[in-house]
């Protein structure tokens, strides 16, 4: 920016490099966010059987994050969170995320240290610092008994508490390679079964008085929906 002594003409100036500034970080944070998208369509394709299912449990926990009433900045460190929980699944082995067969101990020990590669590629990305910890924390349980760090209750992160009702949401209510997708009244009563143990009751009872149609609108639109347009 040049110098000016008129300072009409160097407010004038600062305002252009301000605008320059505020349309800078606006490209770089929509490159972000399709840098996001990319990589959360990556992750779908190393599990081609439960395809869509990032997207889904995003906008599974969109819907719920919005019912209980969060701020749309909070909304958006939660989809970028929960569209990017499994990021770490990246750093497995091929041989142990794809085994068509039961995992062995040792496999299994391997597998859960997704959760904190995932955390270990973000954290250190300023856009992704919070949903960073959302993607450390997604196995926990509000109990204490998940992993990896065995936390508990609010020490959860609140993105985290909703994606385990999203995710088994979409888990019991999806089709799989040795099961069928079971009814929207199963998966609620699955969730209100383990409201304590492990979810976390306040993030169940906003689910269980949402209405149930919203679930299958959303499996609907899930095709043309991208995770871009809130992030």
């Amino acid at each position: 920016m040049s110098e000016s002594n008129d300072p009409a003409e160097a407010t004038k100036e600062l305002a252009i490099e301000n605008g320059r500034l505020k349309t800078d970080l606006s490209n770089l944070e929509r490159s972000y966010n399709l840098t996001l998208e990319l990589m959360g369509h990556v992750l779908d394709s190393k599990n081609a059987e439960n395809e869509g299912h990032c997207k889904r449990v995003t906008a599974f926990s969109i819907a719920i994050a919005r019912t209980m009433g969060l701020p749309r900045e909070k909304i958006v460190v939660i989809a970028r969170g929960v569209f990017l929980h499994d990021i770490g699944k990246m750093a497995i082995p091929d041989a142990i995320l794809c085994k068509p067969s039961k995992l062995l101990d040792d496999e299994q020990r391997v597998l859960r240290q997704h959760a904190y590669y995932g955390y270990q590629m973000l954290k250190n990305i300023p856009i992704l610092v919070e949903a960073s910890e959302i993607v450390y924390s997604h196995h926990e349980r509000f109990d204490g008994t998940g992993y990896p760090r065995g936390l508990k209750g609010e020490t959860i992160p609140l993105g985290a508490r909703i994606f385990a009702v999203a995710d088994t949401l979409d888990a019991i209510t999806s089709d799989h390679p040795f099961s069928f997708p079971r009814t929207l009244r199963e998966a609620r009563g699955e969730i209100e079964k383990c409201s304590g143990s492990q979810f976390d009751p306040e993030v169940v009872k906003v689910f269980l008085d949402m209405p149930e149609t919203i679930w299958s609108d959303l499996r609907n639109e899930i095709d043309g929906w991208q995770p871009t347009q809130l992030m």
